[in-house]
């Protein structure tokens, strides 16, 4: 008896994608519920779970695209008591053939592939997702030097992130250049050509994009064509509101297990911005303006597969605690690949904060069919008129861009300012919740 492994249905505006890895080996017996693979869509990555226990039999190579429904493999049935011996050897081989490696029982341990000992060597004894466990390997990073921030302390792959982003920043040593004369002695014309010291080999790299960087790709351009887009302009002094984290971070954090941010402070004034000037939370569609009368705010998130924008629901019904858990959860989420579509979907209003990377101003590109987004930036200590004085202070430029066809540039300005008077007096936004 074996039971068919399908691509399920994530959502109705999904009908395929790319299966992007196995996180098993073809001939690995695995659990009811436990991943298999890696589905990539043009709005989420999922892990697709196992609809059964028995064995792995691969049907489909990584890298394929895949519609919803379609066959990728199957589970087969193990007898009793062969759960634990060793995988068949990882090829496309017809079952029969992987039911017979459990006649060789006194073989299992040697046959037992490194992978399902790694992590109690190196992890301290932990059951570490596949995932992690592959993207350690493949960056060769030691489980063993980082400390988990998951549940009961296991390694997470935003931990394997952080780390590789450490030791990413720290200089590395030169790599060795045995290689290099070979090329180099090679005519420039020659490097087209097919022969052995031709080679443009290493030199680039040609790789298809994924769904999600097709899917950014057009909506890019969708944006800028579809909607007349202009940015304004503005800074603002951040001094109030790093004032306020700074006297209250500490019985914040303790009250509610959490840091105070900035972006619940932005979402905040977002939200007060877009209940003053109501003309920015509309959209065109066809020749009709839609309005929203709710504040579901869409917050910018990069990932290594590349940028998404959870969306906060009802941000106005929030308080400074609950929006910053859930940015901080969907960080999280979507650096692990977690992300749900319905995380996703809607959105009046986006906020995206290149200031994290270093940009000190930006024009974003609005999020279709929304109507505007808004630009955080660096926060950057600059001598600014305060009266008849000049002094220093943290400023950090802000940006908006919105769709001219449905907002007018009195509105923008009027919008911008609005976020600027309720960041650089903040108490307005504590008096809202």
């Amino acid at each position: 008896m074996s039971i068919e492994i399908k691509i399920p249905a994530l959502g109705e505006s999904i009908t395929g994608g790319v299966l992007s890895e196995w996180l098993k080996k073809n001939g690995d017996v695995v659990k009811d519920e436990e991943p298999l693979f890696t589905l990539e869509t043009d709005k989420i990555s999922s892990e697709i779970p196992s609809p059964g226990p028995g064995r792995l039999v691969i049907s489909v190579e990584p890298g394929a695209e895949v519609k919803v429904g379609d066959v990728v493999g199957r589970i087969e049935a193990v007898p009793a008591g062969a759960a634990e011996a060793a995988p068949a050897p990882a090829t496309a081989a017809p079952s029969d053939a992987a039911a017979t490696a459990p006649a060789t029982p006194s073989s299992a341990p040697a046959a037992a592939p490194a992978a399902q000992q790694k992590p109690a060597a190196e992890t301290g004894g932990q059951t570490l997702p596949p995932s992690v466990r592959r993207m350690a390997a493949e960056e060769k990073v030691p489980l063993e030097q980082i400390s988990g921030t998951g549940k009961h302390g296991q390694i997470t792959k935003t931990d394997v992130i952080d780390f590789l982003e450490k030791r990413s920043a720290a200089p590395a040593p030169a790599p060795a250049a045995s290689a290099a004369p070979a090329p180099v002695a090679t005519p420039a014309p020659a490097a087209r050509g097919t022969g052995a010291g031709a080679t443009a080999e290493g030199r680039i790299t040609r790789r298809k994009l994924s769904p999600l960087r097709r899917k950014i790709a057009a909506q890019l351009v969708m944006a800028q064509q579809n909607a007349a887009m202009l940015t304004t302009f503005n800074e603002c002094d951040m001094s109030a509101v790093m004032s306020l984290r700074s006297k209250y971070q500490d019985s914040f954090q303790k009250r509610h297990g959490i840091k105070l941010g900035f972006m619940s402070f932005f979402i905040k004034a977002a939200v007060d911005a877009l209940q003053s000037v109501p003309a920015i939370n509309a959209r065109m569609e066809g020749d009709e303006l839609v309005e929203n009368h709710y504040y579901d705010i869409g917050v910018a998130v990069g990932t290594p597969r590349g940028l998404v924008v959870p969306v906060v629901r009802d941000a106005d019904q929030k308080g400074f605690a609950e929006l910053e858990k859930v940015v901080s959860e969907y960080a999280v989420r979507a650096r692990d690949g977690k992300l749900q579509l319905d995380d996703l979907m809607g959105g009046v209003f986006t906020i995206t904060n290149g200031g994290i990377y270093g940009s000190l101003l930006s024009t974003p590109i609005l999020n279709p069919p929304q109507s505007g987004i808004l630009g955080m930036h660096k926060i950057q200590s600059r001598p600014v008129a305060i009266g008849d004085k000049v002094e220093v202070r943290p400023m950090m430029y802000l940006a908006l861009s919105y769709d001219h066809r449905v907002v007018d540039g009195k509105e923008a300005v009027t919008f911008l300012v609005r976020i600027k008077d309720c960041i650089e007096d903040p108490t307005r936004l504590l008096l809202q919740g």
